[in-house]
């Protein structure tokens, strides 16, 4: 329940947190609209891109939960601080290295190697964002209210996919480095205004006289929320990952244009996100396991007919549809997650959340890639079996009594 002195604390954070959902949305989705043609001009395969995307996911699966604890001992602003100025300096060791390779390229093995390793210490730094933020929100809104909260966070990140692909596919055509620079400069914007506006916050440890125990990555409470966070970024980051090569090689498409047209994709996933992400603000009576069976059962279909894909529009709208449900399940596991837990457990509740998360982007990229080589549709019929198996899951949950 809010108090009297939480109420102004939540007026000054919540901005400062939807502004670094989107600042560093845009960031990441950047790198993800122009992974594709870099590959490409590198000499490398695709599994490469797969392989980095995955690094990546492996130290979030691995720091997340850590993250999470840590904010609850040290506070919150401490760890998003922390977490994003290692974001801001592995970004900016990245974009000047792909400048330098695309201009000179080196051995494969380096190339590799630096995409891999840059990319794994972005998730690294990246993983102490979400959950920590989760957590921070959670502190301050009451239960059965955090799905509204989370969606406004969540709207931010999804105005992030609009804008970072976007402007990186158009950008691409002045200069790929050149997108990675510009976008590399926004971690950087996101720790101003943090260290500006985000006011200090004691350890959640310091306000709950409770016994410290661990939170068991299968505790009960949490079963929905991460078996749906997992089905989730899987179908998320396989949909992420094999879109650039999907429109150059289904589309017949150079690498400039498949960057282009990767990023309009991402940028149709943005906006399907941000008009699900709207209704789940407006609809606040609605249970978040009913908002993911109906969310999970809509993006399934759009994945799925992305398999059909014959023309640009098509790719566009498939990618649009299924956003549009997926906007409906990534404010709801993260409120289910909160709302099934006590107070002293936000933090590691959501740093669980996010590990999972981190699983699924370690699952997703490489598995999407393996059934690319396979054919280019399997991925997105893949999918689909996936959220449809969530979907069934959900309802299921959603018609047992409380």
């Amino acid at each position: 329940m809010l108090t009297a002195t939480t109420a102004p604390r939540t007026a000054s954070a919540l901005p400062a947190l939807v502004f670094t959902a989107l600042v560093g949305t845009m960031a990441m989705m950047a790198f993800v609209a122009v992974v594709g043609p870099v590959v490409r001009l590198l000499g490398l395969a695709e599994w490469h891109a797969g392989l980095s995307v995955t690094a990546a996911g492996v130290l979030w699966m691995l720091s997340a939960r850590r993250w999470g604890r840590l904010s609850d001992r040290i506070g919150r602003r401490r760890v998003l601080l922390i977490g994003l100025t290692g974001y801001a300096v592995v970004y900016i060791a990245m974009a000047v290295f792909v400048d330098v390779a695309l201009r000179s390229p080196p051995a494969v093995l380096v190339s590799v190697v630096m995409l891999v390793g840059t990319r794994a210490l972005i998730g690294l730094f990246y993983a102490a964002i979400p959950p920590t933020a989760g957590a921070l929100v959670a502190d301050e809104v009451a239960p059965g209210l955090r799905g509204s909260a989370m969606a406004k966070l969540g709207t931010a990140n999804a105005l992030g996919m609009v804008l970072g692909p976007a402007a990186a596919g158009w950008i691409a055509f002045h200069g790929i480095a050149l997108a990675l620079y510009i976008a590399a400069a926004l971690p950087l914007l996101a720790l101003a205004v943090l260290w500006w506006r985000l006011p200090d916050t004691p350890p959640s440890d310091s306000l709950h006289q409770k016994p410290k125990t661990g939170m068991a990555l299968a505790d009960p409470r949490l079963r929905l929320p991460v078996f749906t966070v997992f089905a989730a970024m899987v179908s998320v980051t396989i949909a992420q990952v094999v879109v650039g090569f999907f429109a150059i090689d289904r589309l017949q498409l150079s690498p400039a244009d498949g960057a282009r047209v990767a990023g309009l994709a991402l940028t149709a996933v943005g906006i399907g996100l941000i008009l699900a992400q709207s209704l789940v603000m407006r609809f606040k009576s609605v249970p978040p396991a009913r908002w993911i069976a109906f969310g999970a059962l809509v993006s399934g279909i759009g994945f799925a007919s992305s398999a059909l894909v014959a023309v640009q529009w098509q790719l566009l709208a498939a990618y649009g549809f299924a956003a549009f449900g997926m906007g409906f399940v990534f404010p709801s596991f993260q409120a289910l997650a909160a709302d099934s837990v006590e107070s002293h457990e936000q933090g590691a509740a959501a740093g669980t959340v996010a590990a999972v998360q981190g699983m699924g982007m370690v699952a997703g990229p490489l598995l999407g890639t393996l059934l690319y080589r396979w054919s280019p549709s399997a991925p997105y019929l893949f999918v689909g079996v996936v959220l449809a198996v969530l979907s069934l899951v959900a309802t299921l949950h959603a018609r047992r009594p409380a």
